[in-house]
């Protein structure tokens, strides 16, 4: 533990910065917030810590991971993270991470048996809700296209509950192009859509082979998916809903498609 008690101190410069999504992107950095969702960072192991930030009650609250932890320990008081922060934290927590080097291809994804691909869904709150529902349901891996959210982007994390950390993903510009690969594979790609023409989910899930892999394809609320995408799917899907909705949140249909699938 090295303890922190200036605003000077070079050594948590990169926490003055915690608020700035572009330059995090720039360092190949990502941050994590709050006990729980450090304490998920460090059990998933799925990528490097390259320093945390904490209070004396947050670290004996964590001090089973702290203990074996790999990184620097900055402590410092609760107010003095608030002024490297730039802003009222309360959670007594923060953690840096390393973001892996950028997948230019998606092929690694191809053997997984349940995939969610995601098209333009750039809400922060959606795209971490997307994963923690994926990670409920067993998904083995999330293709998100260019246009959607970073999953790494602090919100999204926090909203994911930590489930960026375990559940893999390829964010990728060539994203049609990886869902044709996987269809030609064999899988099933099925579009989720509000469309009265599409097959009932519930229709779906009885006539689908059980040991073929599906991907599940959403789109950003309002827009869905675009035609190129629905080019690429093997079947379009709809969940029935009452006549005057006209759609679910993004969210609450994979929950739904997920658990159905499951």
């Amino acid at each position: 533990m090295i303890e922190i008690t200036s605003l000077h101190d070079g050594r948590v410069a990169d926490y003055t910065r915690v608020g700035d999504p572009r330059w995090l992107l720039e360092q190949g950095l990502f941050v994590a917030e709050g006990r729980l969702v450090v304490r998920r960072l460090f059990e998933a192991g799925t990528f490097a810590v390259r320093s945390v930030l904490i209070t004396p009650a947050a670290q004996a609250a964590l001090i089973d991971i702290l203990e074996a932890a790999r990184c620097p320990i900055y402590l410092c008081a609760q107010e003095l993270m608030n002024q490297l922060a730039g802003f009222n934290f309360h959670r007594g927590c923060l953690a840096l991470g390393e973001r892996p080097r950028p997948i230019h291809s998606a092929s690694r994804f191809q053997a997984a048996h349940r995939l969610v691909a995601l098209e333009g869904v750039g809400n922060p709150d959606n795209v971490g809700g997307l994963f923690r529902v994926a990670a409920a349901f067993g998904v083995e891996a999330i293709l998100l296209d260019a246009a959607s959210g970073d999953p790494l982007y602090r919100k999204a994390i926090r909203t994911s509950m930590g489930a960026a950390f375990r559940v893999p993903f390829a964010q990728t510009a060539e994203w049609l192009a990886a869902l044709a690969g996987i269809r030609a594979a064999g899988a099933d790609v099925i579009a989720l859509t509000p469309n009265a023409s599409a097959t009932n989910l519930s229709d779906y899930v009885s006539n689908r082979p059980r040991d073929r892999q599906v991907v599940v394809m959403l789109g950003a609320e309002g827009p869905g998916l675009s035609r190129d995408a629905m080019s690429v799917a093997t079947t379009t899907v709809r969940i029935p809903i009452a006549q005057d909705v006209d759609s679910l949140n993004v969210v609450v249909a994979a929950g739904i498609a997920l658990a159905a699938l499951t």
